[in-house]
């Protein structure tokens, strides 16, 4: 079949481009693909293109964050390339974090599908599970129903899919209970990618502590700090801290802050924007990740690369990381997301103990395991069946 798959893709910096990037990387390696029709947002450098079977790739440079156009010209290159069923890789600021682009784009799965095409649609998150406030969008209450009405509004126009997948099993009963639909699936997130032979041992050196990550809304890095500097006080341990990520759009300028807050304190690195063929290497050299969070919007694609190369977590007890560790089989260690003490002492139960790192970071790799990317792959590629089987026969009963 010919897929087309609508997604950001590196060197794109725009949200959920690696994502992107490992869907298409796996669905080519399928021979039910024959073709890959990417519809994809404009870039000066050519697309990451790096892996086999990208000669079944076919690049359609179609869009652009925050364009008011990007509606007309994604359908215009659909219906003009005529894909079997077309993939859309979607959360709410996917085409702008302007409301009108971002609205706009969200309309065009109902519109292909009111068209003829076959759609599916790939949901990261849902507005019914977001804290508005701890995301970064509004702290007035009547922003707040006015952002519920409108992104109500816009969740009714994305279900006008043929198939909504989602990646927590929790949204797909919040989704069919709410809108009365019966078209929401759940198809996990899955993990990037898997080392054959990975190493549980550590560098010499250091022990790294590593957040990944866009900070400044509801991933906020100080506690992580602080917490490394209450543990420096009590060990003679040489810890370095790795802030590994960007600023989130609703909050720029917020590492450069953190950078000015916390000049004195020696052993922090930025790294800024984390390339993919960078990823590996930043990972494998932390000791464990650490999620300073105080909510979350979704699934959580960090987690899962931790889980894949190996890696000891911290992290809170709460929302949809718990809800991943219980149903994804991930362990860590967890932490009030209000005190500093207690991510303390949650981060020295790992690194005072070698041997319970180790066990975590097997548990995790044998978690990631389980849902690789090619595995999730094959379940869109069943869902593209269903949908063309279903039409089929409802062509057949008229």
């Amino acid at each position: 079949m010919r897929v087309a798959v609508v997604t950001s893709f590196p060197p794109s910096k725009v949200t959920l481009n690696e994502y992107g990037y490992h869907l298409v990387k796996n669905f080519v390696q399928k021979d039910e693909i024959a073709e890959l029709i990417l519809i994809t947002d404009k870039t000066k450098e050519p697309k990451q293109l790096d892996f086999e079977n990208s000669n079944k790739v076919l690049v359609k440079e179609c869009w652009e964050f925050n364009s008011y156009t990007s509606i007309f010209t994604i359908c215009k290159t659909i219906l003009k390339e005529k894909p079997d069923a077309v993939l859309f890789n979607l959360q709410f600021v996917k085409f702008g974090d302007k409301k009108v682009p971002a609205a706009l784009g969200l309309l065009i799965p109902m519109i292909l599908r009111l068209l003829g095409c076959n759609t599916v649609v790939l949901l990261h998150n849902i507005l019914e599970q977001v804290d508005l406030k701890s995301a970064g969008f509004t702290d007035s209450k009547i922003a707040q129903k006015i952002y519920n009405f409108i992104g109500t509004s816009l969740t009714s126009c994305i279900l006008k899919a043929d198939i909504v997948a989602v990646t927590i099993s929790k949204y797909v009963t919040v989704l069919n209970e709410k809108y009365k639909t019966n078209n929401v699936v759940l198809i996990p997130h899955g993990t990037f990618e898997i080392p054959k032979n990975p190493c549980f041992d550590l560098p010499e050196g250091p022990k790294k502590v590593m957040a990944f990550g866009k900070f400044g809304t509801y991933k906020k890095v100080e506690i992580l700090i602080d917490a490394i500097e209450l543990i420096r006080k009590n060990s003679n341990e040489s810890i370095e801290i790795i802030i590994a990520g960007t600023d989130s759009p609703n909050t720029p300028g917020y590492l450069q802050g953190v950078k000015e807050k916390y000049a004195n304190v020696p052993g922090i690195t930025f790294t800024g924007y984390v390339e993919e063929n960078e990823v590996a290497t930043i990972f494998n050299n932390s000791t464990m990740v650490v999620f300073p969070y105080t909510s979350t919007t979704g699934s959580s694609g960090v987690l899962h690369q931790a889980g894949s190369y190996g890696k000891a977590v911290v992290m809170p007890d709460l929302g949809d990381l718990s809800i991943l560790v219980k149903e994804e089989g991930y362990k860590g260690e967890f932490f009030d997301p209000e005190s500093k003490e207690s991510l303390a002492n949650a981060i020295s139960s790992i690194l005072n103990d070698d041997n319970y790192r180790r066990k975590l970071a097997m548990n995790n790799y044998e978690a990631a395991c389980e849902l690789s990317m090619d595995k999730i792959v094959q379940m869109y590629i069943g869902n593209f069946k269903q949908v063309n089987y279903d039409k089929v026969l409802r062509w057949a009963n008229d």
